[in-house]
């Protein structure tokens, strides 16, 4: 029974999700057809077309692994424990300085390398 009822509700989803993707195609092909109206009033009509198909996609077993995906996801960004700007301040410093210091070494590395190069095919002088 239950393997009917799961074969139901893809089925369903599917019509679901090609629903929202007809909408939504229509909404952008509306936008370009309706030029002669005011932006404005075809930049509200996609935007409403758009929050019509992400409720309806919500709606499907797909949209809410997402939903919960996304609220589960923002749960973990507030368990961060974020830097202090001290702590930011003092990090971006360091990682400047260890730039800086590697610029300079490879620099002097290529300059050798150069060096070498000009002295083994004879440009060096």
């Amino acid at each position: 029974m239950s393997a009917s009822a799961e074969v139901e509700s893809g089925g369903l989803d599917t019509a679901k999700l090609i629903l929202a993707l007809g909408i939504l195609t229509a909404g952008v092909a509306g936008f370009y057809l309706f030029e002669e109206y005011s932006q404005l009033f075809r930049v509200l009509g996609l935007l409403g077309m758009v929050v019509v198909s992400v409720l309806i996609v919500l709606q499907t077993a797909m949209g809410r692994n997402v939903w919960k995906f996304a609220a589960d996801a923002r749960t973990e960004v507030r368990k961060v424990v974020w830097p202090t700007r001290q702590e930011t301040i003092q990090t971006t410093l360091i990682v400047l300085f260890v730039v800086l210091l590697m610029g300079i070494f490879l620099w002097l590395v290529d300059m050798m390398l150069l060096s070498i190069v000009k002295t083994l095919t004879g440009q060096g002088g």
